[in-house]
């Protein structure tokens, strides 16, 4: 059952950082949907297109062009906007560009999220903060069953120890400055989310598997496919914002209790392949979409990896609403939708707004007797 929670957005200032992103723009249109006031602070779009210009979330919020290793900058921009939620979402986010650019992924992904809550403390307006990492912070062993909170921190790749770190710093922080038992004299409540590997329209980063799937596809080309059998935690993006906001709702109403870590994926039984997400997703696309193995040598990538979500289940009333398929569904159709020109603004809230009467239905279904 969905937890009852007594906050109303409306009005509240929220601060997103990374809002020029991938899940940083579907976040700031579910926001501005429930009436926050709502201010970003990112780096420009890494790619053309994006979501922020295809879905002109610009014309929603109030954006400021801030790189958050910049902290006198990014300090200024936190004191102008005094937020009383902060979602950290800014970050290096690609596996692969962390081996070529180590430095940039630690200096962006840790010191970054340093900087973010240094700020926060030293402004004392913000009342929740949710610090966004990854499924790939925990060590991995290649086990079948889902990684727990509890579960040992680690990272092969640059990019997943960045995220690791940035779960260290956040625990730091939380310890020394946010202490949940001492909320009454700080009055800040910090949480830190790691979510599955995402997925949903708007995304164009580079070595990503839809935005590769998208770029093939659209140019009637077979997508080329490096680890078929690698199994991975996908799910729809609005799964993982769906508990991003309700966990800053229950960090705002009930501080001491959910000040800590959470996972965000799929159901265990709903985690497949890359070859079967290629194939799922050609069928929706249609057009004779088709894909080829690529045989080169490739950097080592995790060949499983799945998350136990049973917490945010138990103590946050969270759990999937799409399955795989209509993850998938509902993302061909968003890249459909902007290659035949629609208004993107319009779709990408109706998909939000899709999504919410799912989850209220469901919802309401579980409450009943």
């Amino acid at each position: 059952m969905e937890s009852l929670v007594t906050m109303n957005w409306h009005g509240k200032r929220v601060l997103i950082t990374g809002h020029t992103g991938f899940k940083g723009g579907w976040l700031s249109l579910d926001l501005a949907s429930q009436g926050a006031n709502l201010f970003g602070v990112a780096l420009d779009p890494n790619s053309d297109p994006n979501l922020f210009s295809a879905a002109k979330i610009g014309s929603i919020m109030n954006s400021m062009i801030v790189d958050i290793r910049d902290f006198p900058s990014l300090l200024k921009a936190v004191e102008e906007i005094q937020p009383e939620v902060v979602f950290h979402l800014a970050a290096q986010p690609l596996v692969r560009r962390s081996y070529a650019q180590p430095l940039e992924t630690f200096a962006v992904n840790t010191m970054g999220t340093a900087n973010v809550l240094e700020a926060v403390r030293r402004t004392g307006s913000t009342r929740a903060i949710v610090v966004v990492t990854t499924d790939k912070c925990y060590e991995n062993h290649e086990s079948p069953d889902g990684y727990k909170e509890s579960d040992r921190l680690g990272g092969h790749d640059p990019y997943s120890a960045s995220k690791a770190a940035a779960e260290i710093v956040a625990a730091a922080y939380r310890s020394s400055y946010f202490h949940p038992q001492e909320f009454a004299k700080h009055g800040v409540a910090l949480a830190t989310a790691r979510a599955g590997n995402v997925i949903g329209g708007g995304d164009w980063s580079e070595d990503r598997l839809i935005p590769d799937m998208v770029r093939a596809f659209s140019s009637d080309r077979p997508v080329a496919i490096r680890n078929p059998q690698a199994v991975r935690p996908w799910q729809h993006v609005l799964e993982p914002i769906a508990g991003y906001v309700h966990l800053a709702e229950r960090l705002w109403d009930d501080p001491e209790n959910f000040a800590s870590s959470w996972n965000f994926g799929p159901e265990i039984n709903d985690t497949i392949s890359v070859g079967e997400v290629v194939k799922t997703f050609a069928e929706f696309w249609g057009n004779g979409a088709n894909w080829d193995f690529d045989s080169t040598p490739q950097l080592h990538e995790t060949g499983m990896l799945r998350l136990d979500c049973s917490k945010a289940a138990r103590e946050l009333g969270w759990t999937p609403r799409l399955n795989i398929r209509q993850a998938l569904s509902r993302t061909a159709e968003w890249y459909q939708e902007f290659l035949h020109g629609t208004d993107m603004l319009r779709f990408t809230n109706h998909q939000i707004d899709s999504y919410r009467e799912i989850r209220g239905s469901l919802s309401a279904a579980m409450q009943t007797p």
